[in-house]
């Protein structure tokens, strides 16, 4: 028991320090709360066996070292957007467009007196059936479209 939580606080570890060194490193928070959690596990069983902690402690140091760069990254580094004039006009050039090629489309009106004299009945297109039961023919001969 106490391998599988130090394999799982080694893995929970070094996904931490992989995520703390990318640009995605606001997630390295999830796994260093795995790694503290099963470092935690595997010391208090290592505690009540007497039995060494030097690998446990490796966790913890890898885990404190990602949340302290995930937490430097976090404060000091700023995401900054360059031209922006240029987004706004490419933005209004789009919208430009796509008036432009809503004016072009030509839409017919749609009857919708046409549509209400259409009256179907279910029982005459659908056979009684209970849920779950497949429907396997369908008689369509008395049903008139125009």
């Amino acid at each position: 028991m106490r391998r599988l939580f130090i394999i799982l606080g080694f893995i929970a570890a070094i996904f931490t320090v992989i995520l703390a060194v990318t640009p995605l490193s606001k997630l390295a928070f999830i796994p260093a709360i795995a790694a503290l959690l099963f470092g935690l596990i595997a010391f208090y069983i290592s505690k009540k066996e007497n039995n060494p902690k030097k690998s446990i402690q490796i966790i913890f140091l890898l885990t404190i070292i990602s949340l302290g760069i995930t937490t430097y990254k976090s404060i000091f580094e700023t995401t900054e957007v360059s031209d922006i004039e240029a987004l706004e006009i490419k933005e209004t050039e789009s919208i430009e467009d796509s008036k432009d090629i809503l004016e072009t489309l030509e839409i017919d009106e749609i009857d919708m007196e046409g549509l209400e004299e259409i009256e179907l009945e279910i029982e005459d297109i659908q056979p009684e059936t209970r849920p779950g039961e497949i429907i396997e023919e369908v008689d369509l001969e008395g049903l008139e479209i125009e």
